[in-house]
């Protein structure tokens, strides 16, 4: 490889390096987005999901965060309760 094949692959590989950082930033930045909605929608506080920052340990404390926490969330006024299919279940005959 002489001098300017060098010098071409160092820029080619710079600029490539440029973008994955462009795609990992947009990504992290819609995570961020993602767990706020969910934050705020589960009655918790929006900033929570700037933890994902702390990657990737972050990540698994809002999981925890989420999995174990209490929701605040208020049942919408006349809508029926969910129950999910095959609830209650059929009761057992005992023979």
């Amino acid at each position: 490889m002489d001098q300017y094949q060098m010098q071409h692959f160092s820029a080619a590989f710079a600029g490539m390096m440029g973008i994955i950082v462009l795609i990992g930033l947009l990504f992290v930045g819609f995570m961020v987005f993602l767990f706020w909605r969910i934050f705020v929608k589960a009655g918790m506080a929006g900033p929570l999901s700037l933890l994902i920052l702390l990657w990737p340990i972050g990540l698994i404390v809002n999981l925890c965060i989420l999995a174990f926490g209490e929701w605040k969330v208020v049942p919408v006024a006349g809508a029926p309760p969910y129950y999910p299919p095959g609830y209650p279940p059929a009761p057992q005959i005992q023979r």
